[in-house]
């Protein structure tokens, strides 16, 4: 600070700092959580754990959001809102909770997940007029091959059931239509009380899956402590960071991120429940790195 005034040099390469860490940022606090749901899916039917998570997250949202006097979505801009969050919070929440609950293996299921970058690189060009170079493709299809091999010595005891698997593929399309979506027609949207239109619409949706499972749940310290991770971290923190870098980058190159959630669980499983990690795993994680600064990079300007 100089004269009672900020440094602006300092103050831009701070911001340039915190942007160039988002994505690190995201992937770390996405690939949590799959271990905090899996904690409160033991005490809790999926649909209910997320009606709850909804619900506390709304209630956080509008206390923010009256506090800060954040600006209040147009009419015009609340149904392509909610229909951006459906799809990415009860869409791909709710698939994704409900094949873990039916006998979908982590294993499988993060090998699904690795779909979701190629097929919103070959959704991006018609929906977003972006183009995927030939670098991007090679770089997404080793990216998958990496995923692959993170995984795969999760893959022996079967698929599951059908119904999970559909729940499994549901998932991937729901997040990667949201995520296309949400890089249209989410891009004015403030992030504090447009998240509570979204949060609010998912929670509706879920609603009637939740009456229907009976609103099964015990209130067990595991339940609380997934709750409140799931809350604040996942949906408050890490999803205004995915909506902040889906504003900021291409689509695909934002997708190409969840390459490294399988990676990146797998590591924690490994020094969390001391899951074991071989050669395989390791040459896929390196893939996976490949992958992402592949589809990622850009080439500068002269």
């Amino acid at each position: 600070m100089s004269n009672g005034r900020v440094d602006e040099p300092a103050a831009s390469r701070a911001l340039d700092v915190w942007f160039a860490s988002m994505p690190a940022l995201f992937v770390f606090f996405w690939s949590t959580g799959f271990i905090a749901g899996k904690l409160g899916l033991g005490s809790s039917a999926p649909f209910t754990l997320l009606l709850y998570r909804f619900a506390i997250v709304t209630t956080i949202l509008v206390a923010v959001s009256v506090i800060q006097r954040a600006p209040w979505p147009r009419r015009e801009d609340l149904l392509p809102i909610a229909i951006g969050g459906i799809l990415v919070h009860a869409g791909y929440l709710g698939a994704t909770f409900a094949a873990l609950a039916t006998g979908v293996e982590t294993g499988v299921s993060a090998l699904v997940a690795g779909l979701q970058p190629i097929l919103t690189a070959v959704l991006a060009a018609p929906f977003l007029g972006e183009r995927t170079t030939g670098r991007q493709w090679a770089g997404l299809v080793i990216g998958l091959t990496g995923t692959t091999l993170v995984v795969w010595n999760k893959l022996g005891l079967g698929l599951g059931t059908p119904i999970g698997m559909f729940f499994a593929f549901l998932s991937v399309v729901c997040m990667t239509t949201g995520t296309l979506w949400q890089k249209r027609f989410g891009g004015r949207m403030d992030l504090r009380t447009g998240s509570v239109v979204q949060f609010l619409a998912s929670g509706l949706v879920i609603l009637p899956l939740a009456w229907w499972e009976g609103f099964r749940h015990t209130w067990t310290p595991e339940l609380v402590i997934s709750l409140a991770w799931l809350c604040l971290v996942l949906s408050v923190g890490t999803i205004s960071l995915l909506f902040v870098l889906i504003r900021r980058g291409a689509a695909s190159e934002v997708a190409s991120l969840f390459f490294l959630v399988p990676p990146t669980t797998a590591l924690m499983a490994y020094f969390l429940f001391h899951e074991t990690l071989g050669p395989t795993a390791f040459a896929g994680m390196a893939l996976v790195v490949v992958a992402v600064a592949m589809v990622s990079w850009k080439n500068k300007p002269r």
